[in-house]
């Protein structure tokens, strides 16, 4: 590779010569973090070689890290390449840039990455490209729905989730209610959100009896935000929940979804030991709009916590 002291004529560049050769690792280390903070575009190509090439685990990390703030294709690339450094912290500061970047144009140079052999690499791929909401993404990601790897998955349905995929409505409804791993489920719940109808709510309604707390927490919430009245019995029977969580999280979509019947259950709520579940009832109870909570609420104005007694004034004002 060309030094950069070869085509370079810039004066705070060459300035660092010295010590960006330095033997000590630690030396060229902090001449990496003075180059970059000089933000010039000719410093790419010194901090893109040390990434590939520093023998010093802690100075291609460092260089990793420094990449953060540039989308060129010839950076992402190296980015990329890193994720198949041997040493993890190399790894972890490549897949942390790529998660940064904001970029289309990055989106298509990461998106060959996530059928590599490698499963971290597949993970830091598809987390890299949640975000940047990349339409071409959507194939892969669904077929990486089917990933032996259940961190690849749980990206993959991020990704889906990021997109909008209603065509992924199925697959995710069946991860939500199949798969062997908590943290999927958990996710494949969360993105069914992404449909507000009658659709998704038998796959939901599953994930509400799910065996891990976690996913139930998830789905109490995902049926509020798909706003369908019908979600209203499986939410009330969820706030006997043997998790505070799960019962938190109905007690908020019950009010969100203004769903009168759960009147009782809720004011019941309101008498609760937790004094988070006290607040949200009340929140709720004010949602509702239902005059028989004005007593009740009344009779709550004076709670021991400061916060529930504000959330019984927001509820009160409402029905008042």
């Amino acid at each position: 590779m060309t030094s950069l002291f070869d085509v370079t004529d810039n004066a705070d560049i060459l300035a660092l010569q010295t010590r960006l050769s330095d033997e000590d690792p630690g030396v060229r280390r902090i001449a990496l973090i003075e180059l970059a903070d000089l933000e010039e575009p000719e410093g790419l190509v010194w901090l893109v070689d040390r990434l590939a090439e520093d023998p010093a685990e802690e100075v291609r990390a460092e260089a990793a890290r420094l990449l953060e703030a540039w989308e060129d294709d010839p950076v992402v690339e190296a980015l990329c390449q890193a994720l198949t450094d041997p040493a993890q912290t190399v790894q972890a500061a490549a897949a942390q840039s790529l998660s940064l970047l904001k970029s289309e144009a990055a989106g298509k140079v990461i998106l060959p990455w996530t059928v590599h052999a490698e499963v971290q690499v597949r993970v830091a791929a598809f987390r890299a490209l949640r975000e940047l909401r990349l339409t071409d993404a959507a194939a892969a990601a669904s077929a990486a729905l089917l990933d032996v790897d259940p961190g690849v998955r749980r990206e993959a349905v991020g990704v889906l989730g990021w997109l909008k995929q209603l065509d992924a409505l199925p697959a995710l409804a069946t991860l939500a209610s199949q798969d062997p791993d908590t943290e999927v489920r958990r996710a494949a719940t969360g993105a069914l959100g992404l449909a507000c109808g009658a659709q998704v709510l038998p796959a939901l309604r599953q994930a509400l009896r799910d065996n891990a707390w976690q996913v139930r927490e998830e789905a109490a919430t995902t049926l509020g935000k798909v706003g369908h009245v019908d979600a209203g019995p499986a939410l009330v029977d969820a706030l006997g929940d043997d998790y505070w969580q799960v019962r938190l999280r109905a007690t908020r979509s019950l009010g969100r979804l203004r769903y009168v019947p759960a009147l009782e259950a809720l004011i019941d709520t309101l008498g609760h030991r937790i004094s988070n579940l006290r607040k949200e009832a009340a929140l709720a109870l004010g949602e509702l709009q239902d005059p028989g909570a004005i007593a009740p609420l009344q009779a709550a104005q004076d709670d021991g916590d400061p916060e529930v007694r504000k959330a019984v004034r927001i509820a009160l004002s409402q029905l008042q």
